[in-house]
């Protein structure tokens, strides 16, 4: 049944990519975008220009029963970034929980981080409160986890292959390895998709970590 899926940043590297995977479902694609960010969309969505901060527009621009996807965040995150975490990741996390509890959305998809982790200890954390807060918004949520997403412009952590190969075959090592292992943009897409597509059970969270993530890549259309 085709489904009115809203984006938030759906003008980055995972939000066209999504956009044009649901569209090609059948979907009907909504891009909300920073105002003048229009030509960066997507062909085939409809774009709503907004302040992906402001409760009200979000909440106006939101479809009652719909979907809707969160993937705004900080770029190229690292720990001298702390401070745009909270502002950025956390900050418009919240402004969106707020908003599609307003506005009676259906589900909301947020892509979070695979915890817990060893490193980036602030960007895990904001990415840990922001789940708290769709939780406390009572959303029906799915929290999808990835560690690093490789595609074009992020490629550098394939020289950590073999290493990451190395940990999943010691036991002492392997779980933390699986939970915090590279996907592809590919996959990413895919298991975005799925979870859009299939909703938790009303008033209930679902977790896709990233050996769900691997595996969603790999399941037919």
């Amino acid at each position: 049944m085709p489904l009115t899926v809203c984006i938030t940043g759906a003008t980055g590297y995972l939000g066209r990519a999504l956009s044009l995977a649901l569209s090609a479902r059948g979907h009907a694609v909504r891009a909300l975008v920073r105002p003048g960010g229009a030509a960066r969309a997507a062909p085939g969505a409809e774009i709503r220009e907004l302040d992906v901060f402001d409760v009200d527009a979000l909440g106006a621009a939101f479809v009652v029963g719909g979907t809707v996807v969160h993937l705004i965040g900080t770029p190229h995150p690292n720990p001298s970034k702390a401070a745009e975490f909270q502002r950025v990741d956390l900050g418009s996390a919240r402004s969106c929980a707020t908003a599609a509890a307003r506005a009676g959305v259906a589900h909301l998809v947020y892509v979070s981080v695979a915890q817990p982790a060893p490193m980036m200890q602030a960007y895990v954390a904001a990415r840990a409160a922001a789940e708290a807060a769709i939780v406390a918004a009572g959303l029906t949520a799915t929290f999808v986890r990835p560690w690093y997403v490789l595609g074009p412009g992020h490629r550098w952590p394939h020289v950590l292959l073999p290493f990451y190969r190395l940990a999943e075959w010691v036991p002492s090592t392997r779980e933390s390895a699986r939970r915090l292992g590279l996907v592809t943009l590919a996959q990413m897409t895919r298991s975005l998709v799925i979870a859009a597509e299939n909703p938790p059970p009303t008033g209930e969270r679902r977790i896709v970590d990233v050996p769900a993530i691997r595996a969603a890549g790999t399941r037919a259309a």
